[in-house]
């Protein structure tokens, strides 16, 4: 079972700030068009290729849209012996409705 992390408890750990990796599958586009400040964009499809980029040894919340591509993203990390991971409960939708307002929904 892929373990999930809400938007409000994310702000907490980015205002406290733990060390952690807040890692964005959506696409180039999604990315440049809206994003929370210090995540790192790696899209989707590019993950099994920078899978050496990603720090084992960090906790790693998984972002994407709406939650769905970020859940598939944790399975896949978790099948590459990741095992600090949790996807983003309804992403950066999410984050706009709970968080930050202004950020733009598409």
């Amino acid at each position: 079972m892929i373990k999930e992390i809400d938007v409000k408890n994310l702000n907490e750990k980015i205002l406290r700030k733990e060390d952690f990796i807040l890692l964005d599958v959506r696409t180039d586009s999604e990315y440049f068009l809206s994003n929370i400040k210090g995540a790192i964009h790696i899209p989707m499809n590019k993950i099994p290729n920078k899978l050496d980029s990603i720090d084992r040894n960090k906790e790693i919340i998984v972002q994407c849209k709406s939650g769905k591509r970020s859940k598939k993203v944790c399975e896949f990390l978790l099948n590459n012996n990741y095992t600090n991971v949790k996807n983003l409960k309804g992403g950066i939708l999410a984050w706009a409705i709970e968080v930050d307002p202004e950020i733009i929904v598409y």
